[in-house]
């Protein structure tokens, strides 16, 4: 079932970690995955900020599912014009940096209990397919750190990268041909970039996809994206929650709704697509 499964972003709830741990807790969540602790990118923790991260998490009987890192998420070649997207308090840095930055979050995850990193695939060119035989040779790299150490890196479609659909993810990790190296599916990103999440970008990833984000969205009449509560979007959450259980997923399932109501705050949000997963689940 999902809910044995599910947990949320803990900077997806509220920007104070323990207030969010608490929500988790409250709800009956399962775990949670981290990315911005208290205002500072879980990169950057330091050691004593990691162990004490992890025994707050299990003190409520949660535990770490993932690191929601900023991994790669940067310009293959800072000269050209690229796109670039939300980098949660990282400043941009080269290539070189984030491989260097990969190891520090590799030592973070096996602290904090978790195998599970996220990462991207550098901010979009004009023409990714051009450029991907060095996208591949980089994650490449990234992967033989990555299984050297028993971390498992986790691909996530984001249209500000060059995987920024399920298609394109999919064609990366099966040309990168690691086992430390596997598709986060986040259905909400694929209908934010105006792309059909389900049946079509479900189909192209699912047999390379190790992790699933829940979130929500559509295109507006004036043509910007914007992100919804579960349900109320352009993404069929019970089908898609139906072909994985169908398709024997076993991975986690993560809460990531990028929606405040008006008027409202983070933790309001994130209710708000909580409970209509509950509504929705009734129908799965």
């Amino acid at each position: 079932m999902v809910w044995e499964r599910l947990g949320v972003l803990t900077d997806e709830v509220s920007a104070h970690f323990e207030e969010a741990l608490d929500w988790a807790a409250e709800q009956g969540l399962k775990h949670v995955e981290i990315r911005v602790i208290n205002g500072q990118n879980a990169a950057d923790l330091d050691n004593e900020q990691v162990s004490e991260i992890r025994r707050q998490v299990e003190a409520r009987g949660l535990f770490i599912s993932a690191i929601a890192s900023p991994l790669f998420k940067c310009a293959l070649d800072p000269s050209r014009q690229v796109a670039a997207g939300d980098t949660f308090g990282q400043r941009e840095e080269s290539v070189q940096s984030h491989f260097a930055k990969l190891d520090r979050v590799i030592t973070i995850a096996n602290m904090l209990g978790t195998t599970r990193i996220r990462i991207f695939s550098f901010w979009r060119e004009a023409d990714p397919a051009s450029h991907r035989d060095e996208i591949v040779r980089y994650l490449q790299q990234a992967a033989v750190v990555a299984e050297a150490r028993g971390v498992q890196l986790l691909l996530e479609n984001e249209p500000a990268c060059n995987g920024g659909y399920a298609e394109e993810v999919a064609v990366i990790v099966r040309a990168v041909a690691s086992p430390a190296l596997r598709g986060l599916w986040d259905p909400g990103n694929e209908a934010y970039g105006g792309l059909e999440a389900f049946p079509a970008g479900y189909t192209a990833m699912k047999d390379v996809l190790a992790h699933v984000h829940l979130k929500d969205a559509y295109i507006r009449e004036d043509g910007l994206p914007h992100c919804v509560p579960l349900g109320s979007g352009n993404v069929p959450v019970i089908a898609q929650l139906k072909a994985l259980l169908a398709d024997d997923y076993n991975g986690l399932f993560t809460i990531e709704t990028h929606y405040v109501p008006v008027g409202g705050n983070q933790m309001m949000g994130t209710l708000m697509s909580l409970q209509a997963l509950r509504v929705l689940m009734s129908e799965v």
